[in-house]
């Protein structure tokens, strides 16, 4: 089978230069592949004038949408995917990280969106900053989806999730890819492309892919387009200096090799649940994908005292791995990604052997299960051991991605952390140990060179995804050498495609501009109380401003004894006088939240149907007997949910009777909208232009 790229929304199959694509398990050729002929330049121009305007069309939450239905049509279909999986290789266990990971991906990062973004296409960040003693200027920062294309450079070892795993925030964003995978287990990535395609739920020009060469594709990049890579550090290093990448500014993001550790703190000593999780993980990473992992353990760290109890162990549980045909039940371990994958692990093998002896396997020869390793790109788990790693080299700068760890000993905790920063910054590194001494000590000394320290100990271990999940929405990427990914926590991921853009003006204009309120933009008035109009019908800056309600001394009391909140701030007129904060007596906090709820609510049932919540709560002044409080109500900014309700954020704030403010906070409420057709579209502003 010849792999088509798929570019401008055409299939495209090329008349020659194909590379044969061949079985991991057996060496048969299982595709071919080749970019020969593709017009790059039109593939980049393609995404720029229709997959992008079409993604910005979309807010946040139409996009979130989007990856949810993409991934649940996936889901449907990865037995497929998990049949051709194998010839990478991978064992069943292999596929649920890398098919099932990369469509949990999409499913994540559509619930973020959902949660955490807005029903918009850009982002407003923080509140108004004021830069005049007046009132009429000031500013705010938003974020904004970049107006080219992402290429997406991908690697071998997960061909399906790592494609996923960018394509989601990617998207997310509003911005299109050109997504290029590695060749040798392109076909792979190609079956899941082409479902993606045939479900229909992706906009003209959003995804395009290139099987095979790159060709002159990086020649026609800008500086509104992103580059982001996964792979070794030489590849890395090239894309970075291409002449016009340096020149153009294209924003570059590299998650390159990872010297990831593993430390088993001083109080871990053999027969302690610690060390066991330290041994199984170790064994784990070593085997799962073959080792080929960006997260894989490269270095278990371990007291000098436990050494050999710790080589012993390892090697134990390896020696009980089943390795060969990964279709095969019994099987543990499969194969690597290719012949030339296993020659290159082999090669940097022997470079580590200079410095660390072998503690258990064979580099050139294995046991297999149903397999030939004569054909198959199999080969056994290596543990390495280096008893004196302060004084070694290759050990903490070569990275070889398969099956191989290095067992390192240590006489000290600061001995622990220096070794572990010897490999320069990684993405993941794990802790063992139940001595939170320990514990502070390593991660504190090892958190700046990473992008994620986990702790794992007998607490935690059930829940725990263990060292080197490649599926948590947390950190995925790493300082110095590692580089960093797409999945950097969060919705950190999404504004990599993003640009942050300080907008100043008046406190109008810039309400306007973003779709929230802000003292000073002015107040709209309506005939009708604010809880009396739909969610549709709803005004940035609709505003109520309430009579006033004097607060008594019976007040405060009775509020004290009904609440059982008799602070002696409320009940005793000496000790309050007592405190630099109060003049005397106050009211409650919570009793003028009560009051002003009782102040601006309207009773009777409308388009209100619940209290969501409050955020930001500030109390600025206190308030006495004798004092009367006043709200003011203002409609914030909105976010619809779904067709038949949306979240109405009101900014509120409370004064007494000289004007001063005694607290402010914003109110959320869920809210009926009676417009059910295009509503998305109407009550909030695009701050995009398509």
């Amino acid at each position: 089978m010849k792999l088509q790229s798929y570019v401008r929304d055409r299939w495209f199959e090329a008349s020659e230069g194909f590379v044969d694509l061949t079985s991991a398990i057996d060496g048969r050729t299982i595709a071919q592949a080749s970019s020969r002929g593709l017009d790059f330049a039109a593939a980049v121009d393609y995404a720029r004038t229709v997959g992008g305007p079409a993604l910005r069309k979309m807010t946040f939450h139409e996009r979130a949408a989007m990856l949810k239905a993409l991934g649940t049509y996936l889901n449907d279909r990865k037995a497929p995917l998990y049949e051709l999986s194998n010839e990478t290789g991978a064992t069943k266990r292999d596929n649920f990280v890398d098919v099932d990971g990369g469509i949990g991906t999409l499913f994540s990062y559509a619930s973020k969106g959902r949660r955490e973004l807005p029903n918009s296409n850009a982002i407003v960040e923080g509140e108004i900053e004021m830069f005049g003693k007046g009132g009429t200027f000031g500013g705010r920062h938003v974020l904004t989806p970049l107006q080219g294309v992402a290429v997406h450079i991908n690697a071998y070892n997960f061909p399906v999730w790592g494609m996923l795993e960018k394509l989601a925030p990617t998207l997310l964003a509003g911005v299109p890819a050109i997504v290029k995978p590695a060749t040798v287990t392109s076909y792979l990535t190609h079956a899941a492309f082409v479902a993606m395609i045939e479900s229909g739920l992706l906009p003209e020009g959003a995804v395009q892919l290139i099987v095979g060469s790159v060709g002159d594709l990086l020649d026609h990049l800008g500086g509104q387009d992103v580059l982001s890579f996964t792979g070794s550090l030489e590849t890395s290093l090239t894309l970075r200096n291409h002449p016009v990448v340096a020149r153009k500014a294209v924003r570059f993001i590299a998650e390159r090799d990872s010297l990831n550790s593993a430390v088993l703190g001083s109080d871990a000593v053999p027969g302690t649940p610690e060390f066991d999780l330290f041994v199984d993980e170790v064994v784990r990473e070593m085997s799962v994908k073959a080792g080929q992992k960006c997260t894989a353990i490269r270095r278990a760290i371990v007291p000098r005292a436990h050494y050999f109890a710790a080589a012993e162990a390892i090697s134990k549980k390896l020696a009980g791995l089943t390795i060969g045909d990964p279709r095969l039940p019994s099987v543990k371990m499969g194969a690597l990604a290719g012949l030339g994958q296993r020659a290159d692990v082999r090669a940097n093998v022997a470079k580590l052997r200079e410095e660390a002896a072998l503690l258990f396997g064979d580099p050139d020869h294995v046991t297999l299960e149903g397999a030939d390793d004569a054909t198959g790109a199999f080969m056994s788990p290596v543990l390495l051991g280096c008893e004196r790693p302060l004084e070694a080299v290759a050990v903490h700068e070569i990275e070889a991605f398969g099956p191989v760890s290095t067992l390192m000993a240590y006489d000290s905790t600061g001995d622990a952390i220096e070794i572990v920063k010897r490999g320069e910054g990684s993405l993941v590194a794990s802790v063992y140990t139940y001595d939170p001494e320990i514990a502070r000590d390593l991660i504190f000394g090892i958190a700046s060179y990473h992008g994620r320290v986990i702790a794992i100990d007998r607490d935690d271990a059930k829940e725990s995804t263990g060292h080197g999940s490649p599926m948590p929405p947390l950190v995925h990427g790493g300082p110095g050498r590692a580089g960093a990914s797409e999945e950097l926590g969060g919705m950190r991921g999404v504004f990599h495609y993003m640009q942050r853009t300080a907008l100043q003006g008046s406190p109008a204009r810039l309400a306007s501009l973003t779709g929230t309120w802000t003292p000073g933009a002015g107040e709209l008035a309506k005939p009708k109380h604010p809880f009396r109009y739909a969610f549709g019908e709803l005004e940035i800056g609709d505003t109520l401003h309430t009579a006033a309600r004097t607060i008594t001394l019976e007040d405060i009391e009775h509020f004290a004894h009904f609440t059982g909140d008799t602070f002696y701030a409320h009940m005793d007129e000496e000790a309050a006088k007592a405190n630099p904060f109060f003049p005397g007596r106050v009211a409650h906090g919570y009793l003028l939240l009560a009051f002003a709820a009782g102040l601006f609510v309207d009773p009777a049932p409308g388009p209100v149907l619940a209290n969501y919540g409050l955020d930001d709560l500030r109390f600025t002044k206190p308030v006495s007997p004798g004092d009367a409080i006043a709200v003011r109500l203002t409609v914030k900014n909105k976010s619809l949910r779904d067709a038949s309700y949306g979240e109405v954020r009101w900014s509120v704030q409370l004064t007494n009777q000289n004007g001063e403010t005694v607290a402010t906070y914003d109110l959320l409420t869920m809210n009926a909208t009676s417009d059910t057709s295009g509503a998305s579209k109407a009550v909030e502003p695009a701050l995009v232009a398509p």
